[in-house]
């Protein structure tokens, strides 16, 4: 079977209660679980949480929440992989035998199912074991520099410095919203960048959202779009 994993923690203290706050009309983490339905491709759409207001908005808008998330997967220091390898792992002691898991992060508000099964396409051709949306740098980071404390500049690649950004290597960054992974890959604490396939989307659609100044821009931007 094909899960959906959408993990939000009730702790944020950035944007406290962020997963959960009202963006455009709707709680934020009802864009995640409207892109995954809305896709057709998850035999189950899940919310890993820790925290009951969030479970019951999670239902609300159409997710299960089959379990909650242990305290120890739900601090700070977490990272992505041992929360899914742990959903994975649940569901499949609730009798669900889990193929394939999408991690799918609660504060995508431009998200489209479109864009899970655009990438899910190139998850099966592939074989990788995970695929994830990435970004083309605006800039080159090729020629990015460093301030030193007296304010003085410094190419971190100083050989590029008289390079033009078109004959430069083009690099990208994950866009931060989801990603494909096998089962058994999640289980196994393999790591999400360094052993997957990347998806280009569209810039404009990516936002990260970390404090009142990412948000008033987001919220500025679906206004646009």
């Amino acid at each position: 079977m094909k899960l959906a994993v959408i993990p939000a923690r009730g702790g944020s203290k950035r944007i406290p209660r962020k997963n959960i706050k009202p963006f455009g009309g709707r709680p934020m983490i009802a864009y995640a679980i409207g892109a995954a339905l809305d896709s057709g491709l998850f035999d189950e759409v899940i919310v890993s949480t820790d925290d009951d207001e969030i479970a019951a908005t999670a239902q609300a808008h159409g997710a299960r929440v089959p379990f909650r998330r242990p305290a120890a997967l739900a601090d700070d220091q977490t990272v992505t992989v041992p929360v899914i390898g742990h959903a994975v792992q649940a569901m499949r002691e609730l009798g669900h035998p889990v193929d394939a898991a999408c991690c799918i992060y609660p504060c995508v508000p431009f998200l489209r199912g479109s864009d899970l099964q655009a990438a899910h396409a190139l998850f099966v051709e592939s074989g990788a074991p995970y695929v994830y949306p990435v970004v083309p740098f605006h800039s080159s980071p090729w020629r990015g520099m460093r301030r030193l404390a007296s304010g003085q500049m410094q190419f971190v690649h100083p050989e590029y410095e008289l390079s033009r950004t078109q004959d430069l290597e083009r690099c990208y960054f994950d866009a931060g919203q989801f990603y494909w992974g096998r089962a058994d890959a999640w289980t196994s604490g393999l790591r999400m960048h360094s052993n997957g396939f990347g998806w280009q989307i569209e810039p404009h659609r990516v936002v990260d959202i970390d404090n009142d100044d990412d948000w008033k821009r987001a919220e500025l931007l679906a206004k646009v779009l």
